[in-house]
């Protein structure tokens, strides 16, 4: 059984959320050329711990850091270190913050300076494509309503949804019941109800959605090596629709 949050659990989850969305504007601003992802790593834990929060993915499953930094072919899981940004590169920022109790998660992709325009477009794809997913998350509508807008945007526009990362709900745990693929039919599994708090996060390939796991066995790479971009948001369905919390 999904749990269903009161408002009172909600009402935390957007404090979560709120401190995640200040720090990673916060990061946002910083990420430009010559900038070591080891440093966005650290600024990120800071900006969490003065918030009273704490960072979500830190020692998760041992997972080494506070933020994932995914570079280009990088799908997910990007462990910060030593490697310094380029002008051409992008980079996927995936943060998770824990606040009295309650998770809230988020991801976005950004250029490092002058990038090509086919990669600016999968980028321009991935985030309308979470805005697709996120319009059907509405009670009485099925979870796979999500998947399938997700699958349909990204396919009519030439990129591919990738399969073995999926989205999630969110709460008292970073990952929670019901998983929210990126793919699939509509009008089939979980009837969404008012209280869910839903972790929507496509990943888009520019080529193939095959991937594969580096030998870290955190990073997710594209099989083909060509770039990947990953948009995530966190979102309460409630009797009026989504509420994008992160945001």
């Amino acid at each position: 059984m999904v749990p269903l949050k009161s408002e009172q659990d909600l009402q935390i989850i957007r404090q979560s959320a709120q401190i995640l969305t200040k720090v990673m504007r916060r990061l946002s601003k910083v990420i430009r050329e010559g900038v070591l992802t080891r440093e966005i790593d650290a600024l990120a834990e800071e900006l969490i711990l003065k918030e009273n929060a704490l960072p979500a993915f830190k020692g998760y499953k041992g997972f080494p850091a506070t933020v994932c930094t995914s570079v280009n072919e990088e799908i997910v899981h990007g462990i910060p270190s030593e490697r310094r940004l380029k002008s051409g590169d992008i980079i996927g920022l995936d943060l998770g913050v824990k606040y009295n109790g309650y998770f809230s998660d988020a991801a976005v992709t950004l250029p490092i300076g002058i990038i090509p325009a086919k990669v600016k477009k999968l980028i321009q794809v991935t985030r309308q494509a979470l805005a697709e997913g996120i319009k059907e998350a509405k009670p009485g509508n099925h979870l796979l309503d999500i998947s399938a807008a997700i699958q349909r945007y990204v396919e009519k526009n030439g990129f591919s949804v990738v399969r073995q990362f999926v989205g999630h709900g969110i709460g008292t745990s970073l990952h929670e019941e019901p998983e929210i693929p990126n793919f699939g039919q509509p009008h089939q599994g979980l009837l969404l109800e008012k209280g869910m708090v839903l972790a929507i996060e496509p990943m888009v390939n520019l080529g193939g959605w095959e991937a594969e796991i580096l030998d870290n066995g955190w990073t997710a790479v594209t099989r083909d090596g060509l770039p990947s971009a990953h948009f995530e948001h966190t979102v309460a369905v409630t009797e009026k629709g989504p509420e994008i919390l992160t945001e």
